[in-house]
């Protein structure tokens, strides 16, 4: 894949922006929009279960186009959200679903829109430390688990992809009931429950077909310990998914698989510590995460996106990946990419349709984050209405 110049993506962008002002979009959602898309249900292609195909992973990376990111959904967990030592939502039944955190539960017709815009690839991350039982079983809850097969059936029922992970469990709120991160002080303690749990939902899953792919962790580090140890744990715990999985019978023995990068973070996964597990499928997936600027895409202090140096820095980024892995035939997933709401909407169509067609280009599907602040699940309304068609726009070019 070529690696496009700056001039190049300044263009491009310009012409996103001309465009966007010349079409006939809405400037603002309307009831009827809404009913439009709905009323027409897509057709489901896929029948559960399907098949395993003879493709490799960077094949079947080739096949996603838009990513979109379900969070906030099943990820919601009791939490200390903002750190300050208290949980920040607790269920009023002291059951938590997925609507604790202020979204309305996910639906057959959320996914059909996502379709009709574009989407085919949905990351679907999971929380499951409110719903596990005692040790050593760490039984999962059998209507937690049901819900999320549920939601995965949305997804490949309508001939998408999905990823499904262990998401806040690897949270630094271990008060609360994060655990993955105690691996560093009991690696044999976190062993026995993070291979029940996966034993568990690979059990469930074994059958479906390879649009089903599994994640090892979310955004993972260990800062407690030097940097050498950090990067050998992980290793040693994406490792021990591998054997989870490909162990597991049905089809897990050739499912794809997504393998966390250090804090997901793209230098220190591009780290030469950071180092693959042997996998006698051939069928690994590196994970990323691109929230660069930090101030734009988490914080907000910085409303606009798009300069030359804003360019320079994505470009650079990307081309990092692609050097220690793309080209070396290992690949690569942008899991999740975003930016605060109090941003600029122009340039948070500019940014996202950047990063798409960045990655794009070079063979890297990203998924974008929307934790309820892109699409209102409730009413399907969206926050920016012009943003789906740049993000189409851009790997139209």
């Amino acid at each position: 894949m070529k690696k496009m110049n700056i001039s190049k993506i300044l263009a491009f962008l310009l012409s996103v922006t001309a465009a966007l002002t010349a079409c006939d979009l809405p400037t603002e959602n309307t009831e009827d929009n809404v009913t439009e898309n709905v009323t027409e249900p897509l057709l489901q292609s896929v029948k559960l279960p399907g098949e395993m195909r003879d493709i490799t992973s960077m094949e079947l990376t080739s096949e996603m186009t838009i990513g979109w990111n379900l969070g906030n959904c099943l990820d919601v967990c009791i939490a200390d959200r903002d750190g300050d030592g208290t949980v920040n939502e607790s269920p009023e039944n002291g059951v938590v679903d997925e609507t604790l955190w202020g979204n309305a539960k996910a639906t057959p017709e959320l996914f059909d829109i996502m379709k009709s815009e574009g989407v085919n690839a949905v990351r679907i991350p999971v929380t499951w430390r409110d719903h596990l039982g005692e040790a050593p079983d760490y039984k999962i809850d059998e209507a937690w688990l049901d819900r999320v097969n549920e939601v995965v059936d949305y997804a490949i029922s309508r001939d998408m992809y999905a990823i499904i992970n262990i998401h806040h469990d690897g949270g630094d709120d271990a008060k609360f009931g994060a655990w993955v991160r105690n691996a560093a002080k009991d690696y044999d303690g976190f062993n026995e429950k993070y291979t029940a749990l996966w034993n568990q939902i690979c059990e469930r899953f074994k059958d479906y077909p390879d649009k089903l792919i599994f994640e090892s962790a979310n955004e993972i580090g260990f800062d407690n310990l030097s940097k050498n140890e950090a990067y050998e744990l992980l290793n040693k715990i994406n490792s021990r998914f591998v054997e989870i999985v490909r162990g597991s019978g049905g089809n897990n023995d050739r499912r794809h698989l997504l393998i966390a990068g250090y804090w997901t973070d793209i230098a220190e996964t591009c780290d030469s510590r950071f180092v693959l597990p042997d996998d006698p499928a051939g069928r690994l997936i590196v994970s990323v995460h691109y929230y660069t600027p930090w101030q734009f895409c988490i914080t907000g202090d910085i409303k606009t996106w798009g300069s030359e140096g804003d360019i320079a820095e994505l470009d650079n980024k990307m081309a990092l990946l692609k050097r220690n892995f793309i080209d070396k035939g290992i690949p690569v997933l942008i899991g999740e990419y975003g930016f605060a709401g109090t941003t600029s909407p122009q340039s948070q169509i500019k940014f996202s349709a950047a990063v798409t067609k960045t990655c794009h280009d070079m063979g890297i599907p990203c998924f974008l984050w929307d934790d309820g602040g892109i699409i209102n699940r409730e009413n399907f309304l969206w926050r920016n209405p012009d943003l789906m068609a740049g993000i189409r726009k851009s790997i139209e070019e």
